[in-house]
């Protein structure tokens, strides 16, 4: 199957048990769009993750075949705003077990998790969560930020050049560039007390560069989905989850003393710190 043959999928809200039932006998699988109610500056709207997952899970299952749920927005560990939400770590593991072991009871064989949202503890945890579930039901079930299958790491950013590129190409009428224009001192050069983490998006980030970068996340998605149903590969997900985990340890080691929302604190007092 080539990426341009046309692949029946659908929005598992929008189906009928028989249209599900359906879809899931042809393709087994089911993406899981995963965001947050998060600050990303002045300059981006606070449900930005959701908005990408989404966009990522869609265009990879119209490749692949499948079912997309509704993008679910509660998270662990959000950026330190008032306008954030985070939710207890307990919360969110509960909720992510119910989902796999739900998608896995009706036949699901590959689970794709694409999380918009890709705090440390976030992360950490939910791919904890996807193990579990792989040993308790035999479905196999990928997690990563939906840049994360991409060999570039530094395309994951936080409301700069890459996160304000992806939403161009999705929801061009969200970005506000003034804003941060009007938020930022000129002679600031640092921006990650203005909530952006990475390159500054201004000089930059444009919708056809967040264009085709999605469109090669949701390729590489949709190829992952398709060799896993093909091979039943779980060990392979295993290893890539292992790999992200080694990426993390270091913030692991250094912040975390038993309760996730503290370390994230303290990481972000140590990021925002004064550098100027």
């Amino acid at each position: 199957m080539t990426d341009a043959t046309p692949v029946a999928w659908g929005l598992y809200a929008e189906l009928r048990p028989d249209e599900l039932a359906a879809l899931l006998a042809a393709t087994p699988a089911a993406y899981v769009p995963w965001g947050a109610l998060e600050w990303h500056g002045p300059h981006l709207p606070l449900g930005l993750d959701g908005l990408v997952a989404d966009h990522v899970a869609r265009q990879a299952a119209a490749l692949s075949g499948g079912i997309v749920l509704p993008t679910t927005w509660w998270a662990i560990t959000t950026l330190p705003h008032a306008y954030s939400i985070s939710t207890p770590p307990s919360v969110i593991s509960h909720l992510w077990q119910a989902t796999f072991h739900s998608l896995a009871g009706m036949g699901v064989r590959v689970i794709a998790v694409v999380t918009g949202h890709y705090a440390q503890a976030h992360e950490v945890l939910l791919m904890e969560a996807a193990d579990t579930a792989m040993r308790e039901t035999g479905a196999i079930v990928l997690v990563a930020p939906e840049l994360a299958v991409l060999p570039d790491a530094s395309r994951l950013d936080h409301a700069a050049h890459w996160e304000t590129s992806s939403l161009l190409a999705v929801r061009p009428d969200l970005v506000r560039l003034d804003r941060l224009d009007d938020a930022v001192p000129a002679d600031a050069t640092d921006l990650a007390r203005f909530g952006v983490l990475g390159t500054d998006p201004r000089p930059s980030a444009t919708p056809a560069l967040g264009a085709a970068t999605l469109a090669e996340a949701a390729q590489t998605w949709a190829a992952w989905v398709r060799d896993l149903l093909a091979s039943g590969d779980a060990d392979r997900v295993r290893g890539f989850h292992a790999a992200r985990r080694a990426a993390l340890q270091p913030y692991v080691d250094r912040y975390f003393q038993g309760d996730w929302e503290a370390a994230l604190h303290a990481w972000w007092r140590d990021r925002t710190a004064t550098r100027e």
